[in-house]
């Protein structure tokens, strides 16, 4: 039988819910993720489907919103009333997500973003050992062709991406990353370039499995603002 349907009739919704739940990365059997809603599976599997957490606000004012945006979220689908985005994370990403509610504030902050004066630090877990902290000033080309896609290419544009270890546990590191630029999946492509992919990233080759791309926003600064956020479980938990 085909995941979708297996799914949808075990969980007694719509086969297009079902679909949707298996297309958004949130079911799997056993520790191993359903990727393909048409994939024939036993009549007898058992699906997990993962919850997404509600995104909690840790900071507001008059002028701006920071929210902690949990993985498998999308940036777009987190709404407050008069507030408008003021930068995203990819989908899988989870940390610190900004809002403004004040039209001039938000121009204020788009244009720290154009001139690069935003200060951005994440984790992530990454595959293989980083003994030293590394500068990776490489430019980024994106193509969008139905999923956004980020190579190294020399017509590309700059972007720089500071890196430091943390810990190391077998052959995975947890690295802090240091950005001022914000080019489409620069984390990811930058640490791919070094042989170094996050743990989870399939799209950007990575060969150890996770329930996602390990990659966190946990610190930003931008204008008077200097926003932190933890790590979540999967987070702290994995190792």
């Amino acid at each position: 039988m085909q995941a979708y349907k297996l799914l949808a009739k075990q969980e007694r919704i719509s086969n297009k819910k079902a679909k949707k739940l298996i297309d958004d990365g949130l079911v799997s059997i056993g520790n191993k993720k359903v990727e393909i809603a048409r994939v024939e599976v036993h009549p007898k599997a058992r699906f997990l489907v993962k919850k997404i957490a509600k995104p909690e606000v840790i900071f507001e004012d008059k002028f701006l919103i920071a929210v902690n945006k949990p993985a498998f979220l999308n940036s777009e689908d987190i709404r407050f009333r008069d507030a408008q985005l003021i930068h995203r994370l990819d989908r899988e990403t989870s940390g610190i997500l900004l809002f403004s509610k004040d039209k001039e504030f938000h121009l204020r902050c788009v244009e720290e973003f154009k001139a690069q004066r935003v200060k951005k630090i994440y984790t992530a877990w990454v595959e293989g050992i980083i003994a030293q902290r590394c500068v990776i000033d490489k430019p980024i080309k994106t193509i969008k062709r139905g999923i956004a896609y980020s190579k190294i290419a020399k017509d590309g544009k700059s972007a720089k991406s500071i890196v430091t270890p943390l810990e190391v546990h077998g052959k995975k590191t947890k690295v802090e990353v240091e950005i001022t630029t914000g080019r489409t999946h620069q984390i990811r492509v930058h640490l791919q370039s070094i042989n170094h992919p996050i743990v989870g990233d399939k799209q950007y080759g990575a060969r150890y499995t996770a329930s996602r791309v390990l990659l966190h926003a946990g610190y930003i600064k931008l204008l008077d603002y200097e926003i932190k956020c933890e790590e979540p479980n999967d987070f702290k938990e994995f190792v």
